[in-house]
C-alpha cells in the first residue's frame, strides 16, 4: 500500500478513532449511550448483509456471536428478533463443509436461541448434532494428515481462527445436552492446536504453520525482524477463550488449562496495547500499518472485559484499558451506525481504512459492548 495514504490512515485514526492517555482515568461509561450504538450496528448491518460463501457462513457466524451477547446482556429483542429470522432462513442449518470449523459458528447462534426462547420447538438442532458429530468422531481430509499444503492442514484445526469458530459452539452443545463427550472431544483437538501453534515465549497464537519460527532462515518475520502475529487471528484466540470459560462447567477436568492460557494471553494483550487504544493488525510489528483495528481491537475488549466481569482479572489493572479501547472503537462507528476500521477477509496483517467494514467487525463490535455494560464504573 502507498506510505501517504498509511499515514493518512494513521493520523485519521489518532484523531477520529481514539483516546488520549491522559483522560482515561476521567472516562465514565455510559450505559444510556453504549445501548444506542449497539443497535445502531445491529440496525445498520442488518440491513447492509454480506457474506464470504453463503448466510450460513463463518462471518455471519461470528457475526451472530455478537447479536447473541448482545441479547444476552440488554435482553433488547430487536436482537432476538435478528437471531430467529437468520436461524429460520437458515433453515437451522451450519454450512456443507462438514470437516471445516468455520462452516458450525453459525450455530452458537442457533444455540441461544433455544436455550433462550420459551417457544418449544422451534429451533431445530438435528443439523447441528449431524455436523458435531461428523466432525469430533469421523474421519477427514485434515484428520488423515496427508496434506503437503505449507500452511499445515494435517489436523482437524490447523489455523487459529479455528479456535473461536468451533470451540465455543461444541462447548455450548455440551451444555445444552449435558453430554461431556463433545467437551472432552473438543479439548483434545484444541490441544493439537495449541502444541503446534502457540509461541509460549509470545503467548500469541501463529496463525498458522507459516508463520511457525523454526529457527530457520527461511522463516517469515516483519520488517522490524520480530515474529508475525496477527491481531484478529489472536483476537479470534482470546475471544473464543472467554466464550468458553463462560459456558464450561467450573469443575471441568480441563478447565484450568483454558483459564490459564487466558490469562497468560490477556496480560501479553495488555502489554502491547497501543497508546490510543486501538491494537494493530500486527501485533508485534504494529508501525507496519500504523492505525487501529476494530475486529482484533473488539475481540480483545471484549475478552479483557468479560474477565473483569468474572474475576480472572484484576480490575484496577485491566478496566483503564479495557476503557480507553472502548472509547476508541465508539469513535470507530459512523453517524448510520456503520463499524468502520475493520479489516477485510485475511489470514495475516494487512491494513484497514475509515471506511472498510465486514459483519464480523460489527459482530466482535457487539461483542465488546456486551461485556463494557457489565462494567462498574
Amino acid at each position: 500500500m502507498n506510505k501517504s495514504l498509511l499515514t493518512l490512515f494513521a493520523v485519521f485514526t489518532l484523531i477520529s478513532c481514539s483516546v488520549a492517555q491522559k483522560t482515561v482515568s476521567t472516562v465514565v461509561l455510559n450505559n444510556t449511550e453504549i445501548k444506542a450504538s449497539m443497535i445502531k450496528a445491529l440496525e445498520w448491518q442488518e440491513t447492509h448483509p454480506i457474506m464470504a460463501i453463503a448466510p450460513s457462513d463463518w462471518t455471519n457466524g461470528a457475526y451472530y456471536v455478537g447479536v447473541a451477547r448482545a441479547h444476552q446482556a440488554t435482553k433488547d429483542m430487536m436482537y432476538m428478533a435478528a437471531l430467529k429470522n437468520q436461524g429460520y432462513n437458515n433453515d437451522w442449518k451450519p454450512y456443507k463443509r462438514i470437516y471445516h470449523a468455520d462452516d458450525i459458528a453459525i450455530s452458537y447462534s442457533y444455540l441461544y436461541v433455544e436455550m433462550t426462547e420459551k417457544r418449544r420447538n422451534f429451533v431445530d438442532l438435528d443439523p447441528t448434532k449431524k455436523f458435531l458429530d461428523e466432525h469430533l468422531y469421523e474421519s477427514n481430509k485434515w484428520k488423515e494428515g496427508n496434506s503437503k499444503d505449507i500452511k499445515g492442514e494435517t489436523i482437524l484445526w490447523w489455523w487459529c481462527d479455528a479456535l473461536f469458530m468451533a470451540p465455543p459452539v461444541i462447548n455450548l452443545y455440551a451444555k445444552q445436552t449435558k453430554d461431556l463427550k463433545y467437551l472432552d472431544a473438543m479439548h483434545k483437538y484444541y490441544m493439537e492446536t495449541y502444541n503446534r501453534l502457540y509461541n509460549k515465549e509470545e503467548n500469541l497464537f501463529a496463525r498458522d504453520m507459516r508463520y511457525v519460527w523454526t529457527g530457520s532462515k527461511k522463516d517469515l518475520k516483519e520488517p522490524n525482524g520480530e515474529k508475525i502475529f496477527w491481531s484478529r487471528g489472536n483476537g479470534w484466540v482470546l475471544g473464543g477463550l472467554a466464550l468458553l470459560l463462560d459456558d464450561m462447567p467450573k469443575d471441568y477436568k480441563h478447565r484450568a488449562f483454558y483459564e490459564n492460557l487466558y490469562m497468560e494471553m490477556a496480560a501479553k494483550i495488555l502489554a502491547i496495547q497501543p497508546e490510543d487504544g486501538l491494537w494493530r493488525t500486527s501485533l508485534l510489528c504494529p508501525e507496519t500499518y500504523n492505525h487501529g483495528e476494530v475486529s482484533g481491537s473488539g475481540f480483545y475488549t471484549f475478552a479483557l472485559a468479560w474477565g473483569i466481569n468474572n474475576g480472572l482479572l484484576k480490575e484496577s489493572k485491566y478496566l483503564p484499558a479495557v476503557k480507553k479501547a472502548w472509547t476508541a472503537l465508539m469513535a470507530c462507528q459512523k453517524e448510520d451506525g456503520k463499524i468502520g476500521w475493520v479489516q477485510n477477509i485475511g489470514a495475516s496483517p494487512e491494513p484497514a481504512s475509515t471506511d472498510s467494514w465486514q459483519n464480523f467487525g460489527t459482530g466482535a463490535y457487539l461483542l465488546a459492548g456486551s461485556e463494557v455494560l457489565k462494567l462498574k464504573n
